[in-house]
Order: C-alpha cells, then structure tokens, then sequence
C-alpha cells in the first residue's frame, strides 16, 4: 500500500471554480505510480470532491504543473 498526498500549487481561476493554493489531499492506492497517471486521475479527482466540493477536471488543473505529488508512505 501507498500513500500520495496531492497539493495545489498555485491559484487558478477557470470556469467558475477557483482553486487556492495548499489545498491538499491524501489518496492510499495498491500501487507505486502516481495517482495522477492511473485511470486518468480519477482517484484524484473524486478526492478533492469529496473533501472540498471541487471539480478539478472542470477547472483543469489535472496535471503536476498545477498539482504537487508526494508519496508520504
């Protein structure tokens, strides 16, 4: 088991969903890779849904310029 935590980086603007900068989630997957990279990111996705009540697809920021990756454990 892995553990990724993924945090915003900066502030976005985009179709109505603003997107502040330290948000930060934890996603526990069976696998080493990247959350970002693994069914399209969906775990991601449905993370800060979950937490935060935002759509990150929608406000396009689904990608490491936007988000930072760590394993944590």
């Amino acid at each position: 088991m892995a553990v990724f935590q993924i945090t915003t980086k900066q502030l976005k603007v985009c179709n109505g969903i603003r997107i502040d900068p330290g948000l930060s989630v934890q996603i526990q997957t069976n696998d080493f890779v990247n959350p970002l990279l693994t069914n399209g990111g969906q775990s991601v996705a449905d993370a800060f849904m979950r937490i935060y009540g935002i759509d990150i697809r929608k406000a396009g920021i689904m990608n490491q310029v936007y988000l930072e990756v760590k394993r944590i454990g």
